[in-house]
């Protein structure tokens, strides 16, 4: 009798270790897992988890905590930290040197010379799902006071596939991929080309719409969300019944990321996820952190809690997939991370005497057309540099110099040549300000300050976009981040490095995000799901790293330009699979048995 226990104990143990085995070896082509599900949180420094951790309550953040694989010191390896190139880089693998995406907007007089284009707006397509109060006037059913044409988005700046790409191609479509966010670039990138269709919302309604791109109309199960009441529902849980203005309104507030996973959830049921014999795939981009994070700051009390609410609503989201995917939470893997940090208040980080100062951009662009037309045009006023400009890159007017007949390698280096000078000129005291100017030890009577002199902007560092474009910057680690921010939009351009906690312009309560510093620079990476093996691991990861842990996983191409590495310090090892015993005996015989004719086969 206790032999044959002990025989079923083994053949139970059998059982277990084959089925591990065949659960690690799960991958695209055998339907493991159902969903993969990346999360984007945007504007969502590396330090929220820790800093809030004690908040946490259930399984929303504390999922990766204490249930996934946990990265806390995840930095992004490029200089320009904005949502645009964030989501490309988290989808595709690459930086912008390999995706494209430089910023959020950039200037393409070939299309636009009015103002910047979108880094994801195109003119070839148009929105599909706006209400009949936002239809544009030349769309189908557009009433007498109908707004200007809405243009539709596309990933056609995007040079790089995604990992929802390489799904997509490795099972021939029959994996499906989907992208979601408030905005049309967070929903459009991190997703990629060959994406069933991607959705974001129109700022006035909050109706979540897409592009023809993707589809000519909106499915009914996205109608019915938008018709159903849950805006109303989303603007009322933010006070702002009835706004026109849902995305500046609704959108700073916790209850916009409750709007998106509800689509999501709405998304998963409408296009039956989870469903087929490949696995499916879906980024959501939760934006509501970012638009609250650059009025308030990330050291205020709303960011905290936006970010406790938020813990709550992906306990409720995880939960949901758990109880509504086909095997639960054994079939989903769940990837998170953010596209860029953000630096703190620069009034809050000089009051603690860190150098946080911000530079007037329209004074400094002032300043640097004025030394341009000293320099090229003297008494006239040329435009050469372009308008609406964000650091770090500042656009030159190229036509402008042309007729000037000035190439761009003197263009750029004229203007990267006067940068100092401007920044002095537009950090001057106003005329009608009351700030005293910064006293000079070499002017006559200099008197030593008694009080801590007032932040001064100071620029660290300018490229030309010819001296990217050649790798002429130092063979160093921060070389390399300047390597990986290298972009062919814009035209001719000059980057701009202020020091560290030093921005454009912003009003006393609020900050922004662009820089190569390490709090632009630090986000989260987390993982749970069957491979991957709990716990905290510590040491230098980046987002690239995501999308060639995925593909690894899924057992598909990592992403055309991908530059990441494998975590497989968090991938469970694979268990042997246990020996087939007939049918390794059963060979033997086949080895061993006499070779039969055909002819004799039928004698027989």
């Amino acid at each position: 009798m206790l032999k044959i226990r002990r025989s079923l104990i083994l053949l139970l143990a059998c059982v277990t270790m084959l089925g591990a085995a065949l659960q690690a070896r799960a991958g695209a082509y055998d339907g493991r897992p159902k969903l993969v599900v990346i999360l984007v949180i945007d504007q969502f420094r590396g330090d929220y988890l820790e800093r809030y951790r004690a908040d946490f309550k259930g399984h929303g953040f504390r999922l990766f905590l204490d249930r996934g694989a946990y990265f806390p010191d995840c930095y992004y390896d490029y200089a320009n930290l904005q949502t645009a190139p964030g989501h490309s880089t988290l989808g595709t693998g690459a930086y912008t040197d390999g995706h494209g995406i430089g910023t959020n907007e950039w200037w393409d007089l070939s299309r636009n010379k009015e103002r910047p284009v979108s880094s994801v707006e195109d003119e070839r397509y148009r929105l599909v799902g706006l209400p009949d109060s936002s239809i544009p006037a030349n769309a189908p059913g557009a009433p007498p006071n109908a707004l200007s044409y809405g243009i539709g988005s596309s990933p056609r700046n995007l040079r790089a596939s995604t990992i929802g790409d390489e799904l997509r191609l490795a099972t021939q479509g029959q994996s499906h991929v989907f992208g979601i966010s408030l905005k049309d670039r967070a929903s459009i990138l991190p997703a990629g080309a060959t994406a069933n269709a991607a959705y974001w919302i129109d700022p006035a309604s909050g109706y979540f719409v897409t592009s023809t791109f993707y589809r000519s109309q909106l499915p009914e199960w996205a109608t019915a969300f938008n018709t159903g009441g849950r805006s109303e529902q989303a603007m009322k849980d933010a006070n702002a019944t009835g706004t026109t203005m849902f995305y500046d309104l609704v959108g700073r507030t916790p209850a916009a990321n409750a709007y998106e996973l509800d689509f999501a959830r709405a998304l998963i049921k409408g296009e039956q996820l989870a469903q087929g014999p490949t696995p499916d795939l879906l980024t959501i981009s939760l934006s509501a952190n970012d638009i609250l994070g650059h009025q308030m700051g990330p050291d205020s009390t709303y960011e905290k809690q936006m970010v406790d609410h938020l813990d709550s609503d992906l306990d409720s989201f995880f939960t949901w997939l758990d109880k509504n995917i086909d095997g639960g939470l054994a079939n989903v893997w769940i990837a998170l991370s953010a596209d860029h940090g953000v630096a703190p208040i620069p009034s809050d980080a000089a009051r603690l005497g860190l150098n946080a100062a911000t530079l007037d951009v329209d004074r400094f662009t002032a300043a640097l057309n004025e030394a341009m037309n000293q320099k090229f045009s003297p008494g006239e006023k040329v435009n050469y540099l372009l308008p609406h400009q964000n650091l770090p890159y500042i656009a030159l007017n190229n036509p402008a110099f042309d007729r000037a007949g000035i190439n761009e390698a003197e263009a750029e280096h004229a203007v990267q040549n006067a940068i100092q000078p401007a920044v002095v000129e537009a950090s001057k005291p106003r005329e009608d300000a009351d700030t005293p100017a910064q006293p000079n030890p070499g002017d006559p009577g200099f008197k030593p300050s008694e009080t801590r002199l007032p932040p001064q902007p100071v620029v660290v560092r300018t490229y030309t976009r010819e001296q990217l474009a050649a790798g002429q910057f130092p063979p160093t680690e921060f070389g390399s981040i300047l390597g990986h921010s290298y972009t062919t939009n814009g035209g001719w351009y000059v980057m701009v490095i202020p020091a560290a906690y030093q921005m454009e312009n912003q009003n006393s309560s609020q900050t922004t995000h662009f820089s190569p510093w390490s709090y632009d620079r630090h986000v989260p990476l987390a993982f749970f799901g069957a491979p991957f093996t709990p716990g905290t691991y510590h040491g230098r990861v980046a987002p690239v790293d995501l999308a060639a842990t995925l593909a690894s996983l899924l057992g598909v191409n990592q992403p055309s330009a991908s530059v990441g590495r494998i975590l497989t310090q968090a991938i469970h090892p694979l268990p042997p699979l246990p020996p087939a015993r007939s049918a390794r005996h059963r060979s033997t015989r086949a080895l061993h048995k006499p070779v039969t004719s055909p002819e004799n086969q039928k004698a027989q």
